[in-house]
C-alpha cells in the first residue's frame, strides 16, 4: 500500500477505539482524516438543529483530538463521492478507509464509493464498528434474520465479541487545504435548542464514567423515572460515535463484576437496551422497507385518520394530557427526551390522535440530538403496534395510568408545563371532567382517551379484514 491514505470520517468521531481509523494508521505512513458535511440547505427529512448543533461542536473536538495528536481534520462539502476522488486526486492516496453505516442511504454511497474506487485503481477497506454485531452476524439456526428480539438477544450473547483497538497517539498527516469547520449556517438552520448537552469525545467519555460509577447499579430500578437522571444519556455519543460500543459494552461488564447481585442484574437490563440496539440495526439493514412500510405486511395501507391540527397540537405540548405535553416540550427545549415518555407520547399519537407513525418518526428524527434512524423507526413501529416485537394493537397505553405509575409526584410534568405547577399531583392522575381545564391557562384534553381506544381497535380491526 502506497504511503498515503484516506480515512472518512462518518459516525466514528473520536479517535479512541476507532477500528477504521486504526487499521488506516497501520498501514501507511500517512494518513489524511475527512470528514464531508452535506451539501443540504434550510431543511432536511431527517435532522434539525440540535442534531446539527451537537455534530458541529463534536467535530471541533474531534479536530483539537487530531491536532493533538499530529494531525487535523480537513473538511469539504458536497456529494462525498465526489469529494472522495478530489482528495484521492489531490493526496495520491492509495486507499480509503471507514466503518460502515448501517443505514440505506450510507450504504447507497458505499455502493458508489466502490465502482469510483475500481475504476480509479485504488483499494477500499470498510469496517465494522458503530455495532458489535452488524449485518447478518445473529441468525437462527436455519440462517434466518431474527424477526423477534428475545432469541435475537440470546444468539447475540454468545457471539465473541470483537476487542477493543489502541487509542490513536500520533499521526502524520500531508498539509492539504480545508474548508472551515461547519456551523449551523453551513446549512441555513436556526439555533439549536438550549439544553443541548455538551459534543465531543471528552465529555462522552465523562459521561460514561459518571453513569458507570453513579448510574448503571440503579439503573434497573430507575431506568423508567423520566424525572432526574436516572439513565445513562450516552445514546447521542453513541449515534455520533464519540463512544465506542465495544468499550461501553466491555466497561459495563467489567463494572458489573464489582456489584452486588441486584446491580449485576441492572447492568445487564442496561446492556439488553445495547442489544435492543443492533436489534433495530440488522432490522433495517435487512428489511430497509421499514423506512417507508410498516414491519408487519398486515397493517400495510393502514388508514391513520387523525387531523393535521392535532399533530401540530402534539408538537406543540398542547394536547391537555399533561405527561405527554411535558415530554413533548423536553423535546423541543433540549432536543432530548427520555424513553419511557417517548412510548407515551409515540403510543398517543398514534392510537389516541390516530395520525401516521411515520410523521412523528420525522418530526424526532428532526428534533433529537440522539436520533438514529433504525432506533427511532423501530421504536415508532413499536408504538404503533406495526413492527418487529411490537406490543399487541389492542395493548393501548393510558397516558393518565402511566402518569400514577411513573411520575406520581408530578415532578417531571411541573419542570416542563409550568402552567402546571400549582396543581395538587393527584388532580394530574386522571383526565379532568369533559371540556374542563385544569387550570386557566393550559387546554382541556383534546380527545376522551376511552372513546380514542376504541376507535383504534377498530382502525385495525379493519385493516385485518
Amino acid at each position: 500500500m502506497g504511503k498515503t491514505v484516506i480515512h472518512w470520517f462518518r459516525r466514528d468521531l473520536r479517535i479512541t477505539d476507532n477500528t477504521a481509523l486504526h487499521a488506516a494508521s497501520k498501514a501507511s505512513e500517512s494518513v489524511v482524516p475527512v470528514y464531508i458535511s452535506s451539501g443540504w440547505k434550510n431543511n432536511h427529512h431527517w435532522t434539525g438543529s440540535n442534531r446539527q448543533s451537537f455534530l458541529c461542536g463534536s467535530l471541533s473536538a474531534l479536530d483539537g483530538n487530531l491536532r493533538a495528536v499530529g494531525s487535523r481534520l480537513v473538511i469539504r462539502q458536497g456529494d462525498a463521492v465526489a469529494e472522495l476522488e478530489k482528495l484521492v486526486a489531490e493526496t495520491g492516496a492509495s486507499a480509503i478507509f471507514y466503518n460502515r453505516d448501517p443505514d440505506p442511504f450510507g450504504r447507497s454511497v458505499e455502493e458508489r464509493l466502490a465502482k469510483t474506487a475500481a475504476r480509479l485503481g485504488i483499494e477500499i477497506h470498510a469496517f465494522k464498528d458503530i455495532a458489535i454485531h452488524e449485518r447478518r452476524e445473529v441468525l437462527t439456526g436455519a440462517g434466518e434474520t431474527f424477526r423477534v428480539f428475545t432469541p435475537y438477544s440470546k444468539a447475540w450473547e454468545k457471539l465473541p465479541k470483537p476487542p477493543i483497538v489502541e487509542r490513536i497517539k500520533k499521526l502524520t498527516s500531508p498539509n492539504i487545504s480545508s474548508l472551515e469547520l461547519p456551523t449551523l449556517a453551513s446549512w441555513g438552520l436556526p439555533p439549536a435548542a438550549g439544553g443541548v448537552l455538551e459534543p465531543g469525545e471528552k465529555a462522552a467519555r465523562e459521561r460514561m464514567r459518571e453513569f458507570l460509577d453513579r448510574g448503571l447499579a440503579r439503573y434497573g430500578a430507575n431506568r423508567d423515572i423520566p424525572f432526574g437522571r436516572h439513565t445513562s444519556r450516552l445514546s447521542q455519543d453513541l449515534r455520533f460515535g464519540l463512544l465506542s460500543i465495544r468499550e461501553l459494552h466491555q466497561a459495563c461488564l467489567q463494572k458489573a463484576d464489582s456489584l452486588d447481585a441486584a446491580g449485576r442484574g441492572s447492568a445487564m437490563k442496561y446492556i439488553a437496551e445495547l442489544v435492543w440496539r443492533e436489534f433495530y440495526m440488522q432490522i433495517l439493514w435487512n428489511y430497509p422497507e421499514v423506512l417507508a412500510q410498516e414491519f408487519n405486511p398486515k397493517y400495510r395501507g393502514m388508514k391513520w385518520p387523525g387531523t393535521l391540527a392535532n399533530f401540530e397540537k402534539w408538537k406543540n405540548g398542547e394536547t391537555g394530557f399533561p405527561i405527554v405535553d411535558a415530554a413533548m416540550r423536553e423535546l423541543r427545549e433540549t432536543g432530548f427526551m427520555h424513553n419511557r415518555t417517548r412510548m407515551i407520547a409515540a403510543m398517543f399519537l398514534t392510537k389516541d390522535l390516530h395520525l401516521d407513525w411515520r410523521l412523528g418518526e420525522q418530526y424526532f428524527m428532526q428534533t433529537l440530538v440522539d436520533g438514529e434512524i433504525a432506533s427511532n423507526n423501530g421504536g415508532w413501529q413499536w408504538s404503533a403496534g406495526t413492527g418487529a416485537d411490537a406490543a399487541p394493537y389492542f395493548r393501548i397505553q393510558n397516558p393518565w395510568s402511566q402518569t400514577k405509575r411513573f411520575d406520581p409526584d408530578a415532578a417531571y410534568i411541573k419542570k416542563w408545563v409550568p402552567e402546571l405547577r400549582d396543581v395538587p399531583a393527584e388532580k394530574l392522575m386522571d383526565a379532568p371532567p369533559p371540556g374542563v381545564r385544569l387550570v386557566k391557562n393550559y387546554p382541556p384534553p383534546v380527545v376522551d382517551h376511552s372513546a380514542a381506544r376504541d376507535i383504534t381497535l377498530e382502525l385495525f380491526k379493519s385493516s385485518l379484514s
